[in-house]
């Protein structure tokens, strides 16, 4: 199979496969304390997928490699997804994935100021800053009544914090990592150490009290979680983000969010107003800028 239309049918399955998870996580965490649950997901998938490719001999382990793919494991999955499952204890799933959606704008930031991509921007790739800014204007407007919530608040704003850890692990794995070929022994490791680091986490934040009240909900949510948030997809995002452009591979942004809201305000009774719809127009407005603002630099 041809490798861009390969690359593009993965980038297919992260848009709709992690629209979904946020969904997951938020029917996960709400009986299965969240650092826990997010460090049996990752290990356990990091887990399966060394053990298959040690079956059919595609494990090559080097020192380097698991140096490199633990800093982007704790980047992206410890304080990036990991850290997303304790916000949605405080904060709808719609919210988070509203906010993740953001991550295209902060990798193009994080790549100019650090020097990773020294191309003059293209004018749309501007705008589109500009109206990523307005989203989140505009998420902050939207939740005025809850910020004197300081759980609501603090939720908020950690996840703002895990968008900027996701796309900084993003562009560390894009320009820093040199051994592109192991794809999936990449991903797996990622998940891997990213879940370890999700146990240190664990043991200081969690309660352990909760494991008394586990619902099956929350089994079948960690399970679904676990094959198709994670080995399926996430090794999908993996192979996509080293075969596109950086610009293009962040698209999933777009239908996430679409996805979290919908089966949020359907399923989970989670609110959708107005202004929610305008951060989330404005938001994918900005990442469709971006994109058409790559592309025209790629042609130039």
């Amino acid at each position: 199979m041809n490798k861009n239309l390969l690359a593009y049918l993965s980038l297919i399955i992260v848009c709709l496969v992690w629209g979904s998870t946020y969904f997951a996580i938020r029917i996960g965490v709400a009986t299965f304390p969240p650092f826990l649950f997010s460090a049996i997901r990752q290990i356990m998938a990091g887990g399966i997928m060394l053990v298959a490719l040690k079956i059919i001999g595609k494990l090559q382990l080097r020192r380097s490699d698991l140096l490199n793919q633990s800093i982007t494991g704790i980047l992206m999955v410890t304080l990036g997804n990991g850290v997303i499952g304790w916000c949605e204890r405080y904060i709808t799933s719609g919210l988070a994935a509203l906010i993740l959606s953001l991550i295209p704008v902060f990798v193009v930031v994080i790549s100019y100021l650090f020097g990773f991509d020294r191309r003059k921007p293209h004018i749309l790739i501007l705008f589109g800053l500009i109206l990523g800014c307005l989203g989140i204007i505009l998420i902050f407007r939207d939740n005025l009544k809850d910020i004197a919530n300081p759980e609501y608040f603090l939720g908020m704003l950690i996840a703002f914090g895990a968008c900027l850890a996701w796309a900084s692990g993003s562009v560390f794995s894009k320009f820093k990592i040199l051994n592109h070929k192991n794809v999936f022994q990449n991903a797996a490791l990622q998940l891997l150490t990213g879940g370890i680091a999700l146990v240190l986490f664990s043991l200081f934040l969690d309660d352990y009290t909760e494991l008394k009240v586990i619902s099956g909900k929350s089994i079948w949510a960690l399970a679904y979680l676990i094959v198709f948030g994670s080995i399926i997809a996430y090794s999908s995002f993996v192979y996509a983000l080293k075969n596109l452009p950086i610009g293009v591979s962040s698209l999933y942004a777009y239908i996430n969010p679409f996805i979290a809201i919908m089966l949020g305000y359907f399923f989970l009774n989670e609110p959708l107003t107005d202004i929610t719809l305008l951060a989330l127009t404005a938001t994918l407005s900005g990442v469709y800028c971006i994109n058409r603002g790559y592309r025209k630099m790629a042609i130039q």
